[in-house]
């Protein structure tokens, strides 16, 4: 009997309620961008991250402490909001010291799902801070759900592949029994050299590139370290640990 911890990976938040979050590190995975711009706010000084789940809330909790409300839906500046979903766009001159308030489509979704059902421990990821993430799943030590955010419940890969990422550089620490681990990994291992020729052929690359010509966006959201701070969950806001 192994008494390593376990690791399993939910491919959909219409999955999520299938895995127990009570004792467990939950991953908020959503590549295409929420995750990655959380990860380029903090990494370039943001205080915190107030993740909410509608537009309004983020524009009333920004107004009351001075933050920056932003936010997507769809892919698109969400309306009544000046700023949206780009890692990009959350600069050190612009963001450092200040609260970012973010509603986002499927990622803050996610995480209120995670809380709703008494997660252990959240943290978010993706390729722009995995090492950080690998880094504290290993230290922690506890079971982990790997949660991929998908686009409203469909299944969607750019989040698989970074599951697949996580569990190709910890597998080793972990008990994995799990279809949709296996999945992830074997997914990212034929692609993890060729991930920018690959992103042409996903959905979400379609939406972002095609409607809005987010192409540096997409290649941020699939680089590896480039905002490597790990955002924890605590009291209401994501900070870089």
């Amino acid at each position: 009997m192994s008494n390593k911890p376990t690791l399993n990976t939910s491919l959909s938040p219409a999955l999520l309620h299938l895995y127990d979050l009570s004792n467990s590190v939950v991953v908020i995975i959503d590549v295409f961008r929420a995750t990655s711009t959380i990860a380029s706010a903090l990494y370039n000084g943001a205080k915190c991250v107030i993740p909410v789940d509608s537009v309004p809330k983020a524009i009333d909790i920004s107004k009351s402490i001075g933050g920056i409300a932003a936010g997507e839906r769809d892919g698109m500046i969400a309306e009544g909001l000046q700023h949206g979903n780009s890692p990009l766009e959350y600069t050190r001159d612009f963001i450092e010291n200040k609260t970012l308030v973010l509603t986002t489509t499927n990622g803050t979704r996610l995480l209120q799902m995670a809380l709703d059902k008494n997660a252990d421990t959240i943290i978010s990821g993706s390729f722009p801070n995995l090492s950080a993430v690998c880094d504290f799943l290993v230290k922690e030590n506890k079971n982990v759900v790997l949660g991929c955010a998908g686009w409203k419940d469909r299944f969607n890969l750019e989040d698989t592949l970074f599951a697949g990422a996580v569990i190709n550089r910890i597998a080793q620490h972990f008990t994995i029994h799990c279809d949709s681990s296996l999945m992830a990994e074997t997914m990212y291992l034929q692609n993890k050299n060729k991930m920018i020729d690959f992103a042409p052929q996903l959905t979400h690359y379609h939406r972002l590139v095609e409607r809005f010509g987010l192409i540096e966006d997409i290649r941020y959201c699939l680089t590896d370290d480039v905002a490597n701070v790990l955002p924890v969950y605590m009291d209401g806001k994501l900070v870089a640990q």
